[in-house]
């Protein structure tokens, strides 16, 4: 089985400062792929450069369903049906509900209308809150839009950065049965999460970073246990 997506040998660097250091990665359809590490890991750092908010990187290569992806433009990127999900929502907080998803919808692919009432109904909370402006909706409910504005472009696999971000624990547990119930419908995720705990358990596999270089992959359930991991990442003792 080929991958949707390949990572191989990126390397990145803000002026002098070494970002990423030689990161490979492959995503199979179907997984939920974890990226854990602590804070300037360079986990973000991975998602811009492949969904090319960063530009071309310094060396490596970016491939999706096969193509090359290195020198193309963040839209062109969305287009082709990879999707980013940015850390802290970034949804339009001036425009309402309903103008947020018409922006995600603007990759032309499906029947807007019939997409919309899908979305209604898989969030009836957005329904009810059509008019009312991004900007006033709760932290839960705006990670809730910026989710359906992913869906609603039709992704053939959505990269979510820290989907947990300043969210109560219970409202995290929903976020994540959303996350769970997208990727069974098979949408493939790669997930970067502060939250190390929950994004094992909901991973398929994992990598961890350390100052921008894997140093760890494996299935998530056997880093759940790893007693570096537990030690560095968990809050464990080891």
């Amino acid at each position: 089985m080929d991958p949707v997506l390949e990572v191989k040998n990126l390397c990145f660097a803000y002026g002098g400062i070494q970002a990423l250091r030689g990161i490979s990665l492959k995503i199979f359809p179907g997984e939920i792929i974890a990226l854990i590490g602590a804070n300037g890991a360079g986990k973000t750092t991975t998602l811009q450069c492949i969904s090319g908010l960063l530009g071309k990187p310094k060396s490596g290569e970016i491939c999706f369903k096969g193509q090359l992806l290195n020198g193309k433009k963040p839209h062109e990127i969305s287009r082709m049906g990879l999707v980013q999900i940015l850390e802290g929502r970034k949804i339009f907080p001036h425009l309402t509900v309903r103008e947020n998803l018409e922006m995600g919808a603007y990759t032309g692919k499906g029947n807007f209308h019939k997409d919309l009432e899908e979305i209604y109904e898989r969030f009836p909370r957005l329904k009810e809150r059509e008019k009312q402006a991004g900007g006033t909706l709760s932290g839960g409910e705006q990670q809730m839009l910026a989710v359906a504005r992913a869906l609603i472009a039709k992704p053939e696999i959505i990269m979510m950065d820290e989907p947990s971000l300043g969210l109560a624990p219970l409202i995290v547990e929903g976020v994540f049965e959303i996350i769970k119930k997208i990727n069974g419908e098979g949408i493939p995720i790669l997930l970067v999460e502060q939250n190390s705990k929950i994004a094992l358990e909901a991973a398929s596999r994992a990598y961890v970073l350390e100052t921008g270089k894997i140093v760890l992959e494996d299935d998530a359930g056997n880093l759940l246990h790893n007693e570096e991991v537990i030690k560095s990442y968990l809050g464990g003792n080891g």
